[in-house]
């Protein structure tokens, strides 16, 4: 990574540097024939830490006219802290005068760098930017820089970190300051059609069926009624060519509304959608300027580098016979055409820009085009060769002047060119009953068409006996091996691409049905092996150097809905992060189709199925299939006419306590929910069916609850959701988990839990994420207080004998008394007269 960050920095300094020269008023042209000179040296980092790159800058103080033009054998000496000396160069530099080159000191200490400057004539008469520099053949005196030191420590000197891969969901666009997550972004330029590209770039592919969004393509699934009893709608097989040429480029899905059928007398228009989100971006035909409507044929997305220019382009591409269209991915508007594009066979390089090659072996030739050529040959000299497209725009380029070179090659190579690698080799074969014939030749410059081998390999009896027919498997320079499938005996051979000799072979049968869809699509190579999957639905993996089998795996039918096997056919659909995924289809499906078509994504080292589900991406043998990016995979279900998004999608975690105060001593309820909250659950059909939100479930339930979710399959009686972390932090602030609960498949869960101290407590809700979804969590608090006071029970009075019997009696003798007053009181008052 710190290698990787000083050649940036080297590279930007650079540029810089040229682009800040211009800022500059430069001399006037000069009379004498001799030019004083002023070499200099930089170094940064400086100080620096012992091991680590610097970046030197080399050059005199003199631009030159041109951006092809530069100083030559420039040398910088360098000594070291003990007093030993190097020299390193010589350099040639570019038109500003300077170059960069990286030196690692290895020993603590001061070292010094000076430049030299040789004395040599300037190149041309000419002006940078417009101003005058040197007159031409001017002899520019030898100088020598400054003496600069460098301080080179023991502790390293710190780079910029870089950013961490994400941790929640994300979307497009990706800040370019995030170059790490490079390995989580990818594209998909070649379509979907009856092929298949092998993607690199996705670092981290689906581990999971989970579904983003869906969104209909066209009318679809079944058509109801009882005259229709099961019958469905179209599905786009054979030859109508649903969803066929779909590409993904920077985080979004372009795909043909339509049919191929009709082309341009019916409209066509291609739909944008944001892989992340589901959003349509737009939905327009593709129109050049005469009125033409084409339809996608293929995507690009290519790093140009050059003097004024250095950035990534992209184009959606539509093609017309010998003339292709090149459109703004993010606007559907045309920029420019090609006409006159050479017949041949196109690749991508490393950096995405388009070749083709054409071999004629009758005629002894090879041609080579470059797209990137036609477009900016860089022939003129002058500022707009450093940019892209820049003077093109709006115009329709001869794609003739793309072509790089056109070489005589060795006579007599029988068949055709299978395979290229670009300033390496070409590769051809030509298979007949009889004899496998393979040759190549190289293409690395200045050895262009020199003939490396031409072997012939005669055929066993059983073939020439056998009326057979063979496959030649799509070939790979790297891999170092070719392979040929012969259905009728269901084996492969295997033989090198360096020599051409037989390496091993024949393996042993295949299962009988083998024989059946024996195309070379259904045979690819992988991470060092052979994948073969066709008819019986039995996958196989041979080792490539070998010819061993290293496993098998079997796409069972559990339900008998295939009549004549008891596995599903199955087809390769990509290959990426060490997995590889598959699909069902047919050339010509019967109505109703059987049930339960399974999508599978298979470990590339073992065989061992990661995921299946069954019955929700169904293929479609003549239009397109499965296509990944972003590490999401986009894929056109030929049950219901659906394209569906598949990848980890974002949760939400709610958590709640107690809202009044909990009594220390007594337990308070924690609850709360985990809800997948992927773009697909806002949709307005699942939003009614799910009032409160889509629960999110485990990925052992997965499979089931999004036929239950995204096609209404019956609710799954036995699904799980997922583990909450539940965490507190204390009125003394300390953090301590409190419990591990699950929810269930309506996404609640709960924890009755007994706090221990008074005082406010802070409740964290964790979910960690699983294969589906990426984490989430929730806080709140709740509050504790002291435990209420029992009250004393009343006591009973104490008493005496006195309070028990005397004053009792004493009193009960004055009522008495009391009594017999007031009756005589009242017999004396009636005795009056």
């Amino acid at each position: 990574m710190k290698k990787l960050n000083k050649i940036s920095t080297m590279i930007a300094l650079i540029l810089m540097l040229t682009i800040a020269i211009p800022q500059f008023a430069l001399p006037a042209a000069f009379a004498q024939s001799t030019m004083k000179t002023y070499a200099f040296i930089g170094a940064l980092p400086n100080p620096a830490g012992v091991g680590q790159e610097v970046l030197l800058h080399v050059g005199i103080t003199r631009p030159l006219p041109a951006y092809t033009d530069g100083w030559e054998d420039l040398t910088v000496t360098v000594t070291k802290p003990d007093g030993t000396t190097e020299t390193l160069g010589p350099f040639r530099t570019d038109s500003t005068g300077g170059t960069g080159t990286v030196y690692v000191p290895t020993t603590i200490g001061n070292y010094t760098f000076q430049t030299h400057f040789p004395e040599q004539k300037s190149p041309r008469i000419g002006g940078f930017q417009g101003l005058v520099t040197v007159p031409e053949n001017t002899t520019m005196l030898a100088s020598n820089s400054e003496v600069l030191t460098l301080v080179v420590q023991e502790e390293p000197v710190k780079y910029w970190p870089g950013i961490p891969l994400p941790t929640e969901y994300w979307t497009r666009p990706i800040d370019a300051q995030l170059r790490e997550w490079n390995v989580i972004a990818g594209n998909w330029v070649l379509g979907a059609y009856r092929g298949l590209e092998e993607v690199h770039f996705n670092e981290y592919a689906p581990e999971s069926a989970h579904i983003l969004w869906a969104k209909q393509l066209q009318t679809g699934g079944l058509a109801g009624g009882i005259e229709f009893g099961p019958q469905a709608y179209e599905c786009g097989d054979a030859y109508e060519g649903l969803f066929a040429n779909s590409v993904i480029l920077a985080g979004v899905l372009y795909y043909n509304q339509f049919k191929a059928a009709g082309g341009s007398n019916i409209e066509q228009n291609v739909v944008a959608v944001d892989l992340h989100t589901g959003e349509e971006l737009w939905n327009k035909p593709l129109t050049t300027p005469d009125g033409a409507v084409h339809r996608l044929s293929f995507g690009q997305v290519f790093y140009w580098s050059s003097f004024n220019y250095h950035a990534v382009f992209s184009y959606l591409w539509a093609t017309s016979g010998t003339t292709w269209h090149a459109f703004d991915p993010f606007s559907g508007r045309w920029v420019f055409s090609l006409s006159n594009v050479p017949s041949g066979t196109s690749i991508y390089d490393e950096k995405g820009n388009i070749y083709r090659y054409a071999v004629n072996t009758a005629q002894r030739t090879m041609t080579l085009w470059n797209l990137s050529r036609a477009v900016q040959p860089q022939t003129s000299g002058g500022s707009g060769d450093g940019s892209w497209i820049r003077n093109q725009m709006g115009t329709t380029i001869n794609a003739t002047r793309g072509i790089e070179w056109t070489k005589t090659i060795p006579q007599g190579l029988p068949g055709s060119a299978s395979a290229i690698k670009l300033e390496d080799k070409v590769f051809g074969t030509s298979v007949t009953a009889t004899e496998v014939n393979s040759w190549a030749f190289s293409i690395k410059p200045g050895q262009e068409g020199q003939l490396l081998f031409n072997n012939t390999w005669k055929t066993p009896s059983q073939w020439a006996n056998g009326n057979i027919s063979w496959y030649l498997t799509p070939v790979r320079i790297d891999d170092g091996v070719f392979t040929i499938y012969v259905p009728e005996l269901l084996q492969h051979w295997g033989f090198s691409i360096e020599t051409g000799q037989r390496i091993w072979g024949p393996t042993q049968p295949q299962y009988y049905l083998d024989y059946l869809g024996g195309s070379s699509i259904r045979n690819r190579h992988y991470e060092g092996k052979l994948i073969s999957a066709q008819m019986s639905g039995l996958v196989y993996a041979y080792d490539l150097q070998t010819g061993e089998l290293v496993w098998t795996y079997a796409a069972e039918d559990r339900y008998t809905e295939i009549l004549w096997a008891n596995n599903w056919p199955m087809r390769v659909v990509f290959f990426t992060d060490g997995k590889i995924y598959l699909c069902h289809e047919e050339h010509s499906p019967i109505d109703p189709k059987p049930r339960g078509a399974p999508f599978i994504c298979l470990d590339a080292a073992t065989g061992e199925e990661i995921w299946r589900i069954d019955g929700a991406f169904r293929g479609n043998d003549w239009g397109g299939n499965a296509i990944i990016g972003d590490s999401i995979i986009a894929s056109y279900d030929s049950y219901d006419q659906q394209i569906y998004a598949v990848g980890k999608g974002p949760s939400a975690t709610t958590v709640s306590a107690p809202d009044v105060s909990a009594e220390l001593g007594k337990s308070v309820v924690i609850k709360g929910t985990v809800m997948d909250v992927s773009p697909g659950t806002k949709a307005s059909a699942l939003a009614m069916r799910f009032p409160n939100g889509v629960p999110a479930v485990s990925d052992e339930s997965m499979n089931d609850w999004m036929l239950y979710v995204y096609k209404q399959f019956a609710r799954p009686t036995g699904a799980t959701g997922v583990p909450v972390t539940l965490s507190v932090v204390d009125a003394n602030g300390n953090y301590r988990e409190i419990g591990t609960v699950t929810s269930n498949a309506d996404g609640f869960y709960s924890l009755n839990w007994t706090p221990d101290i008074e005082g406010e407590y802070t409740v964290y809700a964790s979910f960690g994420g699983s294969k589906s979804y990426w984490p989430s969590h929730a806080v709140t608090s709740f509050a504790v207080d002291p435990a209420a006071t029992t009250p004393a029970p009343p006591q009973e009075p104490i008493t005496s004998m006195a309070d028990t019997y005397i004053l009792p009696g004493i009193i009960a003798i004055i009522v008495a008394i009391a009594v017999v007053g007031a009756v005589l009181a009242l017999l004396v008052t009636r005795k009056r007269p």
